[in-house]
């Protein structure tokens, strides 16, 4: 049962323990945000420091972006992990040098990916080479995620994207996924994941408030490669956010926030797909923290 409408109308809630664990995720929810001109402005406005941050890479923009905004919002006190592409990294050295630019900005986390550039910049071709190489630069960040796919990849075989997933553990601290729009999907993901012997916690990836206008916008600013493939590896979400009213995600959290914390999976909280949409997210986190208290 509803606790609250996409519109914050208080409903018939669910039982004490699914509230507090639904409150829990909430509040402690992180957000994606996107390095376009604008974003350091919009986390000032609306972003509570407490709450955690990623700033994205993209092929067309390179890793420039993304590292200067994650500098800037370390310094106003926010804790960041920008993505770490590893096909946008050309050797050790420019490796050495982003870990240092970062560190002296007072950023201590990463999030680590293979990346979708089609040719790689240097001698790194996917995530794992990279985090080995943070390894032997001695772990520079006390927190490191790595990507999970619950429906897949759209240009890699399960089977790969899943033992790359075993190998990867090792070397990481959390597992925070793409977007999926389906909660049997994303569960029954999770407990082959600890079933496979990998039991780092796991970020579950969810939409935030996001309209059609806005989706096509932020495609645009991605370029049209970028956007395809991003669209490719999202199966389901074009479709969804495409709707008319677009797509709420107030029944998908409902369903997951419950799980939480069971034994059979990791599952520890909500990452939240902003899309830079920050104000609209924000309020709607708000509000559903404001029907459960």
């Amino acid at each position: 049962m509803s606790v609250v409408s996409s519109k914050g109308q208080s409903a018939q809630g669910p039982a004490p323990n699914r509230r507090a664990a639904l409150a829990r995720a909430l509040r402690n929810a992180s957000y994606e945000v996107l390095p376009f001109k604008s974003t350091e402005e919009k986390v000032l406005a609306d972003v509570p420091r407490e709450v955690a941050l990623t700033v994205t890479t993209t092929e067309v923009k390179g890793l420039g972006p993304t590292l200067d905004l994650a500098a800037r919002l370390a310094g106003h006190g926010y804790s960041v992990a920008p993505h770490l592409a590893a096909r946008l990294v050309r050797d050790d050295a420019h490796l050495t040098d982003v870990v240092a630019q970062l560190r002296e900005s007072g950023v201590d986390s990463a999030f680590v990916i293979g990346g979708d550039a089609a040719e790689p910049a240097g001698r790194f071709t996917d995530a794992l080479g990279l985090l080995e190489a943070l390894d032997e630069l001695g772990r520079p960040f006390s927190t490191i995620g790595i990507g999970g796919y619950p429906e897949g990849h759209g240009h890699i075989a399960d089977e790969l994207i899943e033992r790359a997933l075993e190998r990867k553990a090792p070397h990481a601290d959390q597992i925070i996924t793409q977007l999926c729009f389906d909660a049997a999907t994303t569960l029954a993901w999770a407990r082959k994941v600890r079933e496979r012997g990998v039991e780092l916690p796991v970020r579950v990836g969810i939409p935030g408030a996001v309209n059609r206008q806005k989706l096509v916008r932020i495609s645009a600013g991605l370029g049209l490669g970028q956007s395809a493939r991003f669209l490719l590896k999202q199966q389901g979400m074009f479709w969804r956010f495409f709707l008319p009213g677009g797509y709420s995600p107030d029944k998908l959290v409902e369903r997951l926030a419950p799980e939480f914390g069971r034994p059979e999976h990791t599952l520890s909280g909500f990452h939240v797909f902003t899309f830079n949409e920050l104000a609209g997210t924000e309020a709607w986190r708000r509000r559903w923290l404001a029907a459960l208290s």
